[in-house]
């Protein structure tokens, strides 16, 4: 089914929040003001808000991810660079930032996003218009980006979580992009690529785990989730619309981060098979917290529609990345 307008604030006058899947902006997300059941106290909110603003950058040649994380009490932020010819992970990039000082996370998505250190510095910048630019500067890979915006609305997509509060989240469909990514080996042109981008934000649960998949083109896209929200963002992006999923199961081997996943919702509107072609990995445990992260970049193959009594529309080789993370966090 299409998607109901999103609406101007995800809180009514009440402090309740306006829990669903919409298409659309809203605008800025702040939970402060919940109402029970939901209100929790500040000091409880600043160890369980997390923020976390994500692109991803696909062309022939290559794949890039970049991310900056408000984890509430420190930040970090990632970024890589996987060249799909050869499968060489040319540049895996990795930082933890100072509490309240390197990362400055977007109110909602059409802000601007920015961490720095005294040797990297990362930039998502909003011009106001639906359209971005990224700037990166670490070591062995920069990047210079422009997308969007995009023919189809985003997506947002709210609800509650167990042993947490509320959590929020919009997702973009495939933004024409350009630019230019530099590695040490090599330069990439981005010209006819595709971008898409993730922003998160909501009080969760001290332990979350989570899978996740996301390809797109200009025509079609889609986005699924298994673990802490359920299936509340599972949609699909098809002929200039944003359509919403039914929960999904992902069917792999977690011994085996290259092998072939399988993937299909409850309401019969998507059933996919995607092919790793490499991965990245994140593994870390601290005193106070803790991140399993794995994600596998790769292509999918299989078939999408709108609704049940819609044909088949074959996905054929679209890039993009599955997700396997558990944190405590």
């Amino acid at each position: 089914m299409t998607l109901p307008t999103a609406p101007a604030s995800l809180l009514g006058p009440d402090g309740q929040p306006r829990f669903g899947r919409y298409a659309g902006q809203v605008g800025r997300i702040d939970w402060s003001e919940l109402a029970a059941p939901f209100a929790r106290s500040r000091l409880w909110r600043r160890f369980h808000h997390k923020r976390w603003h994500y692109v991803a950058l696909c062309t022939e040649r290559i794949f890039c991810a970049v991310a900056i994380v408000d984890l509430g009490w420190t930040s970090t932020a990632f970024a890589y660079a996987f060249d799909r010819d050869d499968g060489d992970m040319l540049a895996n990039f990795s930082q933890d930032g100072l509490p309240g000082l390197s990362a400055r996370l977007a109110n909602h998505a059409g802000e601007s996003s920015l961490f720095r250190t005294r040797k990297s510095r990362i930039a998502i910048d909003s011009n106001g218009d639906g359209s971005f630019n990224l700037e990166l500067r670490c070591e062995y890979l920069e990047i210079d980006a422009s997308f969007g915006p995009g023919a189809s609305p985003l997506l947002l997509a709210s609800g509650p979580i167990a042993r947490g509060s509320v959590h929020a989240t919009q997702k973009s469909s495939g933004l024409p992009l350009s630019g230019e990514v530099r590695t040490f080996r090599d330069d990439y042109d981005l010209a006819g690529g595709v971008a898409s981008f993730d922003y998160s934000n909501g009080l969760l649960a001290r332990n979350t785990d989570w899978r996740w998949a996301s390809a797109h083109n200009l025509e079609m896209g889609f986005n699924l989730q298994a673990g802490y929200f359920g299936g509340h963002e599972n949609a699909l992006w098809l002929d200039g619309q944003v359509h919403a999923l039914a929960p999904a199961h992902f069917i792999y081997d977690k011994s085996d981060a290259l092998s072939q996943w399988h993937i299909f919702t409850e309401d019969d509107l998507l059933e996919l098979y995607f092919v790793p072609e490499g991965a990245r990995r994140d593994n870390k445990n601290l005193v106070v917290a803790a991140s399993k992260y794995l994600q596998p970049i790769g292509t999918f193959t299989g078939w999408v529609r709108s609704a049940p009594d819609q044909p088949k529309r074959v996905v054929t080789q679209m890039m993009g990345v599955t997700e396997d993370h558990t944190s405590r966090w």
